[in-house]
């Protein structure tokens, strides 16, 4: 039987929609209320730093759902609404107008948001950050006068603005404190890979540099001074630093917390009837040989299987999260897609030459394919995917050899008998 209790969503975010849609879909008839704190109606991400900032992509083209999707799946999408505190003994919500809403189940989806800057001139004019619509939006303004930009941070956003910035014809510099890009994500092959194609392409690298501070006068930025003492002059300065969890409405409220809620594999917090879904979860894993035992994964594909996952639990018919995480980027005429969580110690297999821009590194971990890192090879990265998820153990020469057919090794072995 189909609950009667009402779901309050907080974000209406890829995955506060989703999780709304999927409820719906799993048969969850009791009232529906998305709240979102922007004033747009839900929408895409991913084209804020590379379609929307080339123009290709428009923004009537960014909706995730159209608003009669809302009206006809009885869903009350309330935009501009600021939830401000969480009391789970009343089972209450408090609004920024001074009202308040009771719910029977509760999601946060409430994402994160970009890490501030903590240095002189940050404020300064010219100065963005790109995390919203609205962040997006104010980078194209600024992009139409912009001659020289910088941008801080080499991680995937960065570089994906980057590359976008490149594109619209401004000269572009990136300055990252790390000694190469991606550390975090790549092994140092493909970190110097994706810096030798930035530079092909025009983009300057700053690698192993710090930033002092932001100089400008009359309030407009005009350099970044790095930590070395030069100064790179420009225009226009977006941040790429990295996001925090907006997870205070939790921590306020005293549900577990630690980089982000705390849930399982259905988003389950510690506190009944709360969910955590989308960049705000840090979730727990399957066990997996030497991976991960949770993480927050800041990504579409994440969020949109979290909120599946947890609107089976709506309807009593729970059925976990158990999909191989997977990621996507843009830069350039790159697409970058990574499939797995590789971990340390992990031995990589190259498949085709890097030179080309055509190719996969796989990951092996006790002899099993753990995970894969594609450029523009779509067709592979499904393949990886499935790989994965069925834990192939295939011999490096094989993986390395393109002649090899590997489609195979991606259905799971017959029980013996």
């Amino acid at each position: 039987m189909a609950s009667v209790e009402p779901l309050l969503i907080v974000g209406a975010s890829h995955a506060g929609t989703q999780l709304a849609a999927a409820a719906r879909e799993q048969g969850f008839d009791a009232p529906i209320v998305l709240l979102g704190d922007e004033p747009h109606i839900p929408y895409q991400r991913p084209p804020l730093s590379k379609g929307l900032l080339t123009g290709k992509t428009a923004v009537d083209q960014l909706a995730l759902r159209g608003p009669d999707f809302y009206r006809e799946q009885g869903i009350d999408l309330r935009l501009g609404t600021r939830v401000t505190g969480l009391d789970l003994a009343a089972r209450r919500l408090s609004l920024a107008d001074g009202s308040t809403l009771a719910f029977g189940w509760l999601a946060l989806a409430t994402g994160a948001r970009c890490r501030a800057l903590p240095m002189p001139g940050a404020d300064l004019q010219g100065v963005h950050q790109l995390r919203t619509l609205d962040d997006a939006l104010a980078v194209a303004a600024a992009l139409g006068g912009s001659s020289q930009a910088c941008v801080i941070g080499g991680g995937f956003i960065g570089l994906e603005v980057a590359a976008a910035l490149r594109s619209a014809g401004a000269a572009v510099t990136v300055v990252e404190s790390q000694p190469r890009l991606l550390a975090r994500t790549f092994p140092a092959s493909m970190s110097d890979y994706v810096a030798a194609a930035h530079r092909q392409r025009g983009v300057t690298l700053e690698l192993g540099c710090g930033v002092r501070a932001l100089h400008g006068q009359q309030g407009r930025v005009e350099a970044v001074e790095l930590t070395d003492g030069r100064c790179i002059d420009c225009d226009l300065v977006v941040l790429g630093i990295g996001v925090q969890p907006n997870s205070e409405l939790a921590e306020q409220a005293g549900i577990a917390c630690d980089n982000g809620v705390l849930v399982d594999a259905l988003g389950r917090t510690s506190a009944p009837k709360v969910l955590a879904i989308g960049d705000v979860a840090n979730m727990a894993l399957p066990a997996v040989p030497g991976g991960p035992q949770r993480v927050r994964l800041e990504s579409i594909q994440a969020a949109n299987d979290g909120a599946r996952a947890a609107a089976t639990l709506l309807v009593d018919r729970p059925q976990p999260l158990d999909a191989v995480p997977w990621f996507w980027s843009e830069q350039h005429e790159l697409k970058f897609q990574m499939a797995g969580l590789p971990a340390a110690g992990d031995q990589t297999v190259l498949r085709g030459d890097m030179a080309s821009d055509k190719y996969t590194l796989f990951y092996l971990r006790d002899g099993a394919v753990r995970a894969a890192h594609t450029v523009n090879r779509p067709a592979e990265h499904m393949l990886a995917r499935k790989l994965i998820a069925v834990g192939a153990r295939i011999a490096p020469e094989l993986l390395a050899d393109p002649s090899v057919d590997l489609k195979s090794f991606s259905t799971p072995p017959r029980p013996a008998g």
